[in-house]
């Protein structure tokens, strides 16, 4: 992954111009207000101090070329010894120096010159003391310092940390300068090595009597620890501990203890041991070989480790990457991933050592690189630019990592996120590589759906001032129509086929190369990832200028792909479609169902109820699957309806919510041809705010349509309440008519057998719209209705067999006497008849229609059986004289007696009734002691041979009474204890029946 362009030459600076004997050995770069500062020091003890120049053309690979560092000035360290380390002190504005085994401190100006400390000699490594920004020491007080976070201990804070040493100063007998005094700001706190010796000192600058700053100072000894695990060659001090590095490996010692312990040993055969401290993580780096392992404070490994591609000389950091230089290359590695990201080669093979360096700031753009006589500064280019060079090279998924990383590291906000992956998107949607770059439109929080209009009508158009002007870092064309993307992009592949065979090597995607698309599926896959994007779109809260385009464009791309069932789903539900944006490409591709659905969303029912007309009378015969509607209209109880139907269905959707009376009439015929039913809800619907005009919808209704005008009616006085009696008479009249007309049509078809004739009813009542037969509809409601005119009804049906009808029409009339002969003769109903008499309540009427039965005219033989029963049932309603007179002499004798028995039995049961009657009322008051016993009655089997309890007669057949006791008495004994007995009982020969519940008959 050694492609990402971090680092970029900024400037160079050629030793040998200044000093052709030595060479570099130490390298430092350091900020002083706002100055960066290199400083330089070399193998013959000079230390020099260089600046940077502002390079204005940032992308040179030869170094030679560069703008020069520049030279401030130099000064004399040691002679013949190098400059082995250099520390810089910001806060003091000082810089520390070792060299010949001594330490220095000199202003960072290199204004005077270097002041030796007085401490002891053969000084062979220092470091200085960093904290961790959460450590319990830190939380102690602030020091001050600089702004890195990584700072030195001020005069109080080395008290404090006195305490936790568990010691006072020890000078070992070195004084301060003389006439100088111990000052308490900005000290710093240092480990060295001193031959074998670990020691702990504080630097104090000292100041003389006149507050002048005499350039030197004194190094306090805090604590001196004793390390016997070899010699010390690395060494880094973090917060209270100190990990060093030997031939043996590395430990970890604790600068308040001093106890040391083993972290890890190192190979026989390795190369020495090196450390860096990694102030963005605080963390450590330990390199065993090629190899680097970052640990804490603790020493304990964290993360994964870096695995470099071979030996190197020196290691630094920038930003989130590690810096390594080794046989004339610099090399980035990112800490996290571990990936190799950079390679730059900065002088020839077998140069010798090389220096890197880097600012000790967490914000540091620059690295330095030194061979022995030359120092390369590069500069770390801005996020964005990394990013435009990875979006250069093709590099869509180096550029989104990266982008991911500096947005985890808080270097990148959201809105640059979304504004790179809008540019990754654009970028890939002119390589052709559509689907990918619809994911990184949708992954864009800023992106506006608008600026893909241009993909998708040519400009201009009516949301051409929309869409945004941006320049996305002016990586990609303009904005085109999708067909000349895809023809700009094979292009732009079969030119690089033809460089690639020249031998000119480009930048095209290997696997459009190798298998070049073909036009049209391109174009498929660009519009259907489009239209992906604008349906995701859809739920964003957009301008409703932006939504009409969303809308209107989604529908153009759904039109290109033929999506018809997208195209009516949209134009069905909620949507911002601008009619007469689409209203022309629709009619023209024939897309007529999808534009009567969008004329309905937007409330254009006149148009879209003549769209579907349009559609019923030029819909083939095929069957058509209605995929929109609800309702399970099926006139011929299939799953299937014709296209007819569902245009049908469709319109009368819309009607039924119009309360336009004129639209409904005008399109009520063409949809009663093709359902009745559809008509019908159209007419009754409840959906509408104002309800027709029952004048004019019957008059509107085909006089053919019999069947819509009869369901109207029977809604609007059964459901609507209407009592006008013009609706109730014209409803009578056309169920009379209706029924006349199946009463002939079924006598007509007489020819058939009964099974046919019933199939055929069948199939006609399931033809219909009602379930019930048109003469059970019209009896219903001649007998329901009082507001009809019965006369103008009775003359239409004067003629025809409908004699039932008739009856009821007389009934109304009150001509008792016909009904009673259409009852009694015409339909020969003699159940019915007796209840009309009964109605009637006369006994007048039971002996009309006895006379009726006996003389019934007009030839017809006397109705002797209907006689009998009309005397069986109501004989005690005759007079019987006049029944004997009114008999026929040809009655059998055998019938006549019968009934004349009967009257004469009923006419003596009726005055028995009456006797009862009175004697009842005399047995009201109940003896308590019999109502109880009533609860506990028992009922026994008596034979023949059971006996009377009190006189031993035998039982037989006579009456008996039970007493709880199981005492059974005669009829005889029981009377004689004085019970009273109520009169009844015509089944047994005495006419006496004890109280309920006591008698017990076998």
């Amino acid at each position: 992954m050694n492609n990402r362009t971090v680092l970029e030459p900024l400037s160079h600076f050629d030793l040998t111009t200044h000093s052709r004997v030595s060479s570099i050995r130490s390298l430092v770069i350091a900020t002083f207000n706002s100055i960066t500062f290199f400083y330089v020091g070399t193998h013959s003890g000079t230390l020099f101090s260089l600046s940077t120049t502002k390079n204005t053309d940032l992308n040179q690979n030869d170094t030679d070329s560069l703008p020069k560092l520049s030279f401030i000035r130099s000064v004399s360290v040691s002679t013949d010894s190098p400059v082995e380390s250099i520390i810089v002190l910001k806060e003091l504005g000082k810089v520390l120096l070792l060299s010949d085994g001594s330490l220095f401190l000199v202003d960072f100006q290199l204004q005077n010159r270097p002041t030796k400390l007085n401490f002891p000699k053969n000084v062979s490594l220092i470091t200085r003391r960093v904290r961790i920004w959460s450590s319990e020491f830190d939380k102690e007080g602030s020091g001050s310092g600089s702004g890195s976070g990584l700072i030195g201990d001020t005069r109080s804070t080395s008290q404090r940390f006195l305490k936790k040493l568990g010691g006072g100063v020890r000078t070992n007998g070195f004084k301060t300068r003389e006439g100088g005094e111990v000052q308490s700001e900005g000290n710093c706190v240092f480990a060295v090595v001193v031959g074998k010796r670990l020691m702990l000192v504080e630097l104090v600058l000292g100041k003389n009597k006149s507050d002048k700053d005499d350039g030197g100072g004194v190094l306090l000894v805090l604590k001196e620890i004793q390390f016997v695990d070899g010699v010390i060659s690395t060494m880094v001090w973090f917060d209270d501990s100190i990990i060093v590095g030997t031939v043996n490996g590395y430990s970890l010692i604790s600068c308040v203890s001093g106890q040391s312990g083993v972290i890890f040993s190192l190979p026989d055969v390795s190369r020495p041991p090196r450390l860096k401290l990694l102030q963005n993580e605080q963390r450590v780096l330990l390199l065993v070989d090629n190899v680097g392992i970052i640990v804490d404070a603790l020493g304990q490994p964290v993360g994964g480790s870096l695995v470099f591609r071979h030996g190197l000389d020196s290691v630094g950091e920038i930003s989130s990457y590690v810096v390594i230089v080794s046989d004339g290359k610099v090399e980035l590695y990112h800490k996290k991933s571990g990936s190799c990201v950079q390679v730059l080669p900065f002088g020839g093979e077998g140069i010798g050592p090389c220096i890197v360096a880097t600012e000790e700031d967490k914000s540091g753009k620059l690295v330095a690189v030194a061979t022995a006589t030359k120092v390369v500064c590069y500069q770390k280019l801005r996020s964005e630019e990394q990013i435009k060079d990875l979006l250069r090279k093709k590099n869509y998924k180096g550029a989104i990592s990266l982008v991911e990383e500096l947005e985890s590291e808080g270097e990148m906000s959201n809105d640059l996120l979304s504004f790179v992956h809008a540019q990754v998107g654009f970028l890939l949607l002119f390589d052709l590589h559509f689907e990918e770059a619809v994911d990184h439109f949708l992954l864009s929080d800023t992106m506006q759906p608008s600026e893909v209009f241009p993909f998708i009508m040519r400009d201009p158009n009516r949301w051409s001032l929309l869409v945004p002007r941006n320049r996305y870092w002016g990586l990609h064309p303009p904005p085109a129509p999708l067909e000349d993307v895809v023809d700009d992009g094979l292009m732009t592949i079969q030119r690089a086929s033809f460089l690639r065979k020249a031998g000119v090597e480009t930048i095209v995607d290997n696997d459009l190369f190798l298998n070049p698309p073909n036009r049209g599926d391109l174009l498929e896959l660009a519009i259907k990832n489009i239209s992906r994007y604008l349906e995701a779109c859809r739920e964003k809260d957009l301008t409703q200028s932006v939504r009409e385009g969303v809308d209107t464009l989604l529908m153009h791309l759904y039109r290109a792909l033929n999506r018809v069932e997208d195209m009516e789903r949209l134009a069905s539900s909620t949507n911002w479609c601008v009619v007469e944006e689409l209203e022309q490409m629709l009619e023209e591709s024939g897309h007529l169902r999808t534009l009567a659905f969008l004329c309905t969303s937007k409330g254009m029912s006149s148009k879209a109820v003549s769209i579907w007309r349009i559609l019923a009378r030029s819909y083939s015969s095929g069957l058509w699957k209605d995929i929109a509607s609800d309702n399970n209209i099926l006139d011929s109880g299939e799953n299937l309806i014709s296209g007819k139907a569902i245009a049908a269905a469709e319109a009368s959707k819309i009607l039924e919510d119009s309360s336009d009376q004129d639209l409904i009439l005008q399109h009520l015929g063409w949809i009663a041809d093709i359902s009745q039913v559809l008509a019908v809800k159209v007419l009754t619907s409840d959906k509408r705010e104002i309800q027709l005009s029952p004048d004019e919808v019957v008059t509107a209704i085909d006089p053919q349509k019999v069947e819509i005008l009869q369901r109207y009616l029977q809604w609007l006085i059964e459901d609507q309440d209407c009592y006008d009696t013009q609706f109730h008479t014209l409803y009578a009249l056309s169920l009379a008519k209706s029924a006349i007309e199946a009463f002939e049509s079924e006598n007509t078809s007489g020819n058939f057998d009964n099974g046919n004739m019933e199939t055929k009813s069948f199939a006609t009542l399931r033809n219909s719209i009602f379930e019930t037969s048109v003469r059970e509809r019209l009896q219903i409601f001649l007998q329901s209705s009082d507001l009809y005119d019965p006369e103008e009804v009775l003359d239409l049906i004067e003629g025809s067999e409908l004699w039932l009808e008739k009856a009821i029409l007389y009934r109304r009339l009150g001509q008792e006497t016909l009904v009673l002969q259409i009852l009694a003769l015409k339909l020969e109903d003699s159940e019915a008849a007796e209840q009309y008499c009964a109605e009637i309540g006369r006994a007048d009427a039971y002996m009309q229609l006895l006379e009726m039965y006996l003389d019934p005219q007009d030839g017809k033989d006397p109705m002797f059986t209907a006689a009998v029963r009309l005397l069986h049932n109501h004989g005690e309603s005759l007079d019987p004289l006049q029944v004997l007179e009114k008999l026929s002499p040809d009655m059998p004798l055998q019938l006549a007696s019968e009934t004349l028995l009967r009257m004469f039995r009923a006419r003596v049961h009726h005055h028995r009734q009456g006797q009862i009657m009175h004697n009842l009322s005399r047995a009201v008051d109940i003896d308590a002691r019999l109502s109880r016993l009533d609860e506990r009655t028992r009922h026994v089997q008596i034979n023949d041979e059971s006996l009377c309890d009190s006189c031993n007669a035998r039982l037989g057949t006579k009456l008996f009474a039970m007493y709880p006791d199981d005492t059974v008495l005669c009829y005889k004994c029981y009377r004689r204890q004085g019970e009273s007995v109520s009169v009844s009982g015509r089944n047994f020969k005495e006419d006496t029946l004890i109280k309920p519940g006591w008698l017990v008959s076998r």
